[in-house]
């Protein structure tokens, strides 16, 4: 960045007078520029899309999407500060993760050191990709039963109830999420972490490749080579590993 060039930032926060505080503590900065405010985190999303700001203050606890769920649509993430009134495992993370962030109610001073050190890192070029991956990795695993995953498709952000969900497909490093309407959602996420988070009353991993929701199951076929085939009520066909088979034989108390 050059030294008569401007950082750029994003406030993106739900609450007005949180917004206001960053902006009234940001005015006695002179090497600062505020491109936008953003109330939710659908507009946020696309606001850094479309700006590609320098640096954002994000708050995490925001209704419709979170800002860790509008973090996963970003990429690249640019410089985050996060503003919050989050529990104790996040705010580890983010000291573990070298992420920033300023626990509210923040004090000025305080606020200066967080953008301090956000534009030591702006001047170094410095973008913690890795860093943040690994955060948004850790809140995910953190999770007990999720019940929405946030996807993107083009310029839109879909909410997907995991009710909604008919079954999952590995497909190399993401997965298919395949709805009950017959539509489907490409999501980076892995069959593990689906496996370990999705409700365990409700879904089973029938195979290595694939994820289904118990009621959506049609029929189970075994063949005489000991192979079996779950029909789920699209029509659509499942192949079952011998593991699956004893994982939904013991779901179902067969």
């Amino acid at each position: 960045m050059k030294h008569n060039q401007k950082i750029k930032i994003a406030i993106i926060d739900d609450e007005a007078p949180a917004r206001m505080i960053i902006r009234s503590f940001l005015m006695e900065h002179e090497d600062i520029e505020i491109l936008c405010e953003c109330e939710n985190g659908f507009d946020g999303a696309m606001a850094i899309k479309d700006l590609n700001p320098d640096l954002v203050f994000l708050d995490i606890q925001m209704p419709k999407l979170t800002g860790f769920e509008m973090l996963e649509l970003i990429e690249p993430i640019p410089l985050v500060i996060f503003t919050t009134a989050y529990d104790s495992f996040a705010l580890k993370a983010f000291e573990v993760n070298a992420v920033d962030y300023l626990l509210k109610p923040f004090s000025q001073k305080r606020f200066n050191q967080a953008l301090q050190r956000a534009l030591d890192l702006n001047k170094l070029g410095s973008r913690p990709q890795g860093d943040m991956n690994k955060l948004l990795e850790y809140t995910r695993s953190q999770e007990e039963v999720i019940q929405r995953i946030v996807v993107k498709t083009n310029n839109n952000i879909e909410i997907l109830p995991v009710s909604r969900i008919e079954h999952i497909e590995a497909q190399d490093d993401y997965v298919f999420l395949h709805l009950d309407g017959g539509e489907r959602f490409l999501k980076d996420l892995t069959m593990k972490y689906l496996e370990q988070h999705l409700d365990s009353g409700d879904f089973v991993r029938v195979h290595r490749s694939h994820i289904v929701r118990v009621e959506r199951i049609s029929r189970l076929e075994s063949d005489a080579d000991g192979s079996s085939t779950i029909r789920l009520k699209s029509g659509v066909d499942i192949p079952v590993s011998r593991s699956g088979l004893q994982r939904l034989k013991e779901m179902l108390r067969m």
